[in-house]
């Protein structure tokens, strides 16, 4: 796997370069300060996964995620930044950014959001996935078209999930991550990957935004002992 890091931090992007080059998976690290030369980088470097901040100087993060799809169409760019409000994702979205992930990520949370987009998933950071939520929440009644819908979106969850696995998916949808909903529910973060794990499968959904709106439509955040 290889990966671009596009961000005006020298700091940031020699921390993420250190952190992402150490991984026996990863076969080089290039690094880029500003939008202007991601493109470039990305076919030069026959790069796999783009971490691409927004703000930067000159061109920014919209643009050169549009110029990266379009000039490297097979390269998956997640945005890694500290702005967390609805327009800004959909926008990157929208320029082509598969994921979203912000800066006080986990150096863990980094990592398996890259190996996640190499491997065609759309990692999102938990605030990120619960500001999706927010703003489809007034359109969570089309069936039709939402995430997550099918046979077992016409079941209520007592249905399809067991008691703990509705508090876990509960708790996911307020925007909490794997470590806070542990520690909420007592268990170790293993046994919540694997009830989520459970929940993906049996509301057949595929990654935790699809699985909060799921969770929304039936109510089950209303359960969120917040």
């Amino acid at each position: 796997m290889r990966v671009l890091v596009v961000d005006d931090h020298p700091l940031l992007r020699q921390g993420l370069s250190d952190l992402l080059g150490a991984l026996p998976d990863v076969e080089a690290v290039t690094t880029v300060p500003d939008g202007s030369g991601a493109a470039a980088a990305a076919v030069d470097g026959a790069v796999d996964v783009v971490l691409m901040d927004l703000s930067m100087p000159g061109t920014d993060g919209l643009v050169a995620t549009r110029e990266v799809v379009a000039a490297r169409p097979g390269a998956r760019v997640v945005v890694l930044t500290t702005f967390a409000e609805n327009d800004r994702i959909l926008a990157a979205l929208d320029a082509g950014a598969v994921g979203y992930l912000l800066k006080d990520a986990e150096p863990e949370e980094i990592i398996r959001a890259v190996r996640d987009a190499a491997a065609g998933h759309a990692p999102f950071s938990a605030r990120a996935a619960a500001a999706l939520v927010a703003e489809r929440r007034p359109r969570a009644a089309a069936p039709e078209t939402a995430p997550g819908t099918g046979p077992v979106d016409r079941v209520g969850p007592a249905d399809v999930l067991t008691a703990r696995e509705r508090e876990v998916l509960a708790l996911v949808a307020t925007g909490l991550p794997n470590k806070s909903v542990a520690r909420r529910l007592d268990i170790s973060e293993k046994t919540v990957k694997a009830h989520l794990t459970r929940v993906f499968t049996a509301i057949g959904v595929g990654d935790r935004t699809s699985a909060a709106l799921w969770a929304q439509r039936h109510g089950l955040t209303h359960d969120a002992d917040l």
